[in-house]
């Protein structure tokens, strides 16, 4: 499981180096590809096969799937970590997130999102109303 709020500068050579607390969970290599929000999503291996599993589940004929399949997929890059810990973020993936130069990581139980600094910052301090959503997720059930 994936806890916690992290700040990270990236280098010249577009690298970050993740908390050592994530990579032991995310091992020798995993996958990493646009998410939701503005942000990109880092999964273990064993996470990103249930994910792909859950997608190519999704019906053919339903242009929304299709879309949100190719959304996934597109972006979708197997990250591996030197010896100090640092992964390289695509081209296609820091432009998409909106990186520049300094990121927050978050772990989100299964998986990692990576945002620009200016994106969290922007999010955290948005009017998000936290108690509405908490009374939605308690009629869900959560």
């Amino acid at each position: 499981m994936f806890i916690g709020e992290y700040g990270h500068a990236i280098d010249a050579k577009n690298r970050i180096i993740l908390p050592s607390k994530f990579r032991e969970g995310l091992g020798d290599s995993c996958i990493m590809t646009k998410g939701l929000d503005g942000c990109l999503y880092v999964y273990p291996r064993n996470e990103w096969a249930i994910l792909e599993e859950k997608l190519k589940s999704l019906p053919l004929t339903s242009k929304d799937a299709r879309a949100f399949v190719r959304f996934f997929f597109s972006g979708a890059n197997e990250m591996t970590f030197d010896k100090q810990g640092r992964t390289l973020i695509p081209q296609n993936l820091m432009q998409y997130a909106g990186i520049v130069k300094e990121v927050v990581s978050i772990g989100v139980s299964n998986r990692i999102e990576i945002w620009s600094k200016e994106k969290w910052n922007s999010y955290t301090e948005s009017d998000i109303n936290m108690d509405e959503i908490g009374e939605k997720m308690s009629e869900l059930g959560i």
